[in-house]
């Protein structure tokens, strides 16, 4: 590891090869947590390349413990995080949005790194039990057409560099990773990025594989459309900056998007959206993007329509008698 960082702090960058085998001698275990944090800072300290970024993609998919899902057409809607935006969990209330609305969603999951709840945090804190069991996994798409893969589960380097990551609570390129190495290898995706620059090195990638897939960035720095401002979207067919006003959305405050700063706090804000209690902001902004999915889902709908099977998911209880029913089979 000593050789990498010197090469590196001479500005120097790795080939996708190089890329891919210092994150497999870090899944392996063999650097120490002192090691892991100044290699990961160095990405903080200068822009992650495609080669690098590519390269590091394909270490934890080599080894991350594989999912078939491939019979239940799912998709996943996952954010790199990153943001400094703190805001409550809305990509994971987007998805069970979007399961209430008819799409099969395997959503893939952390704890919470650079924020003060991750999508873990919150599934957890309601009662929900990680399991990479393929069987019960896969009966949980069936019977509520929504499941979650907990990353440390599935992949031992998510795992080894989780309390570095939390030690340090800064946005690293495990951040940017997160979204593309979903072990169910979904064919459908909406990823939320925090940086125009992101955004356009994971439209060169996902351009290079068969996922169908919607990339979103608000202009504010937001990993998510919210609606605070303009946003782009970037599919496999258009790049476009759209603003609130073009999704029938008003515009929203920073702050009316804000999590509590805690587990327990953030997880009431959730449960109270979900039960159709969330203030206008809130249960616009999870509309919004789980709109942005279901159009991913369903091409063949437009966003009209899909914007009306979202309000009828969140609004109408459908949402929530997913998320019912898949915590009672826990």
């Amino acid at each position: 590891m000593r050789d990498i960082l010197n090469y590196l702090f001479e500005y120097k960058r790795l080939t996708i090869k190089e890329a891919e085998e210092i994150l497999l001698e870090i899944a392996g275990g063999k650097h120490s947590d002192a090691e892991i944090a100044a290699f990961m800072t160095v990405f903080n300290m200068r822009t992650i390349s495609i080669d690098e970024l590519a390269g590091f993609r394909n270490a934890l998919l080599k080894t991350c413990i594989p999912i078939d899902l491939s019979s239940f057409n799912a998709i996943d809607l996952c954010g790199t995080g990153g943001d400094g935006k703190d805001t409550f969990n809305i990509s994971t209330l987007s998805a069970f949005v979007v399961a209430g609305a008819g799409a099969t969603v395997a959503k893939h999951g952390n704890y919470a790194a650079s924020s003060g709840c991750g999508s873990s945090n919150v599934m957890e804190h309601l009662g929900y039990k990680f399991s990479n069991d393929h069987d019960r996994l896969r009966n949980e798409l069936a019977d509520c057409g929504i499941t979650f893969l907990h990353a440390p589960l599935f992949n031992p380097a998510m795992k080894n560099v989780g309390p570095v990551r939390r030690a340090l609570r800064l946005k690293t390129f495990f951040n940017m990773l997160g979204p593309m190495v979903n072990p169910g290898r979904p064919q459908n995706q909406i990823v939320g990025v925090f940086s125009l620059e992101l955004a356009r090195m994971y439209n060169y990638l996902y351009q290079k594989s068969d996922v169908n897939y919607c990339i979103i960035h608000s202009i504010g720095g937001y990993d998510e459309i919210s609606l605070t401002g303009d946003f782009k979207v970037l599919t496999n067919k258009s790049d476009r900056i759209l603003s609130p006003s073009n999704l029938g959305m008003p515009l929203v405050k920073a702050e009316e998007l804000a999590g509590s700063g805690d587990v327990p706090g953030t997880a009431a804000i959730f449960v109270n959206v979900l039960h159709g209690k969330g203030t206008i902001a809130q249960n616009s902004v999870v509309i919004a993007n789980a709109a942005m999915a279901l159009a991913t889902y369903f091409p063949e709908k437009g966003i009209e329509e899909c914007l009306e099977a979202a309000k009828s998911s969140l609004l109408g209880g459908k949402a929530l008698k997913v998320f019912t029913k898949l915590i009672s089979l826990q």
